[in-house]
């Protein structure tokens, strides 16, 4: 079998024994599927959670300039990009664009590159990104000593906008330092690029200067925030257990202080980039800030050459609550947010299904008999009726904690179906298609999310080449190994070929 230069296999691949805890649901399918595939999985110590996240960006050029969780590195693009033989001048697409970093790695090797993300963070960080060879090294040194000059007016009474979850985020002063410069940079007269990327700069700020952090599915609070302490003088009014505690950092950092150091990290590299004569090469960025499953069916037939991404993981967490600071700055109110997050892939409790939505658009398209087609498949694959099936058995029986997660876990594979499909039109013969993903499991059904996406892709006309997974497993939740027991969950790399 082909390998990825830098993944060997070195130890015997994790196979589920057993899909539904004590036996409670069918899951032969399951089995089937997982003998199946087997013989695809590769488990290496070298491909790790940092080459599928964002960690060894942290300190990259330019890839650092978005502190976005759930990317993953730029060494895992260019290793995938080796693999599938892209050059200059192909074109390589990322479904759920992110931070860019995709689309970035392929410029700078002259590829071209297509992407897609509804979320306002990706348009704003993309665009700083792809202007790094535009910039005026004097407008942005200038920017910089202007800010460090900047105080607030005492007679200034705006404060940063906020939605119901984001209420009383910051200490008053970075509350009024941050819609001052708000202010400040719409009616500044800086270039377009310039103002972007101090944007950016605030935007990726905003977490570190208040009293949030990103925790898990929502944002946590610090027990110092005005929101803390008015719900600990209520619940001890009412004789309630006192929320603990805790402290999200040390300190809270002054905004302005933190924003002048992203600058000026930005500004180095910036400078680095430039220095080193990257203007010699010429790669197109195109980006369209939109939900892929209603942009995929527009495109041509064969026109890209390979795809890399990693999609939301069908893990509940709501990226619009765990980046609210971030949209409500960029100016969304509280209906944009909701909206937002009905309008991402389904990967919450609270998203609704967007198939017949889905049918309408098909046909307004004049594409109907696709959408038949392609839903026949879905309603055809016996690995996901049986884990619906074992989802609902669960729900009677009063396992699941939120009777959502079946609605949501429909739509997750639905819609990653039809994306699936429509990814196989627009490949090229030959192209190769890499998808990073983490197997979930509910009510102690697992959800084998690498292999059921792979049969759907063979199923759409992929051949499956290689399954990587690393060798550190993701755990359950302590709730789920109390009642249930543990079983280990892979994060895998699916990697496929249009032949």
């Amino acid at each position: 079998m082909e390998q990825l230069s830098f993944i060997k296999p070195t130890i015997k691949p994790f196979i589920v024994d057993s899909f539904s805890a004590n036996g409670f649901a069918p899951d032969n399918e399951r089995k089937k599927l997982e003998k199946k595939f087997s013989e695809c999985l590769v488990v290496t110590e070298k491909f790790n959670r940092q080459s599928v996240s964002y960690q060894l960006s942290k300190k990259d050029v330019l890839h650092s300039w978005l502190k976005y969780k759930e990317g993953f590195s730029a060494n895992l693009v260019n290793v995938l990009l080796d693999e599938m033989g892209a050059c200059p001048g192909d074109w390589v697409m990322d479904p759920f664009m992110g931070s860019g970093t995709t689309a970035l790695v392929c410029q700078m090797r002259g590829i071209n590159s297509i992407g897609y993300d509804i979320m306002p963070i990706s348009a704003l960080s993309i665009k700083a990104k792809a202007a790094v060879l535009k910039y005026d090294l004097n407008e942005i040194n200038n920017m910089i000593r202007n800010i460090s000059e900047m105080t607030v007016p005492l007679d200034y009474k705006k404060k940063t906008p906020y939605i119901d979850i984001t209420r009383d985020a910051y200490p008053c002063k970075n509350e009024r330092f941050l819609a001052y410069i708000y202010d400040w940079i719409e009616h500044s007269k800086y270039t377009k690029e310039a103002k972007n990327l101090l944007t950016l700069c605030i935007v990726n700020s905003l977490e570190r200067c208040s009293y949030t952090i990103k925790s898990g599915q929502y944002l946590g609070w610090d027990s110092r925030s005005k929101k803390i302490r008015e719900a600990n003088e209520i619940r001890k009014i009412s004789g309630k257990k006192l929320f603990p505690k805790k402290y999200v950092r040390e300190e809270i950092l002054d905004s302005k202080l933190t924003i002048l150091d992203e600058l000026a990290h930005v500004f180095e590299d910036i400078k680095v980039i430039q220095k080193n004569g990257m203007d010699k090469v010429q790669a197109e960025i195109d980006f369209v800030p939109s939900n892929v499953l209603y942009e995929l069916p527009l495109l041509d037939d064969c026109k890209i050459k390979g795809v890399i991404t990693s999609p939301p993981y069908c893990n509940r967490y709501d990226y619009t609550r765990i980046y609210a600071l971030e949209l409500v700055y960029l100016g969304l109110k509280e209906q944009d947010v909701k909206k937002m997050r009905q309008c991402l892939l389904s990967c919450t409790v609270e998203n609704k299904s967007k198939l017949d939505e889905l049918r309408d658009y098909y046909f307004s398209i004049g594409q109907i008999n696709r959408f038949d087609y392609i839903y026949s498949i879905i309603k055809e694959n016996e690995v996901f009726s049986e884990i619906m099936t074992a989802l609902f058995m669960r729900k009677e029986s009063g396992d699941l904690n939120n009777n959502g997660v079946i609605r949501m876990v429909e739509g997750y594979f639905t819609e990653l179906a039809f994306i699936y499909a429509e990814l196989y039109r627009v490949c090229k013969s030959g192209a190769m298609v890499a998808f990073v993903n983490d197997n979930v499991r509910y009510a102690g059904e697992v959800i084998p999310v690498d292999f059921l996406s792979s049969l759907f892709a063979e199923q759409f006309g992929f051949k499956i080449k290689t399954i990587y997974t690393l060798k550190q497993q993701k755990g359950n939740s302590s709730q789920q190994m109390a009642k249930y027991g543990r079983v280990p969950l892979r994060k895998s790399v699916t990697v496929w070929v249009k032949e």
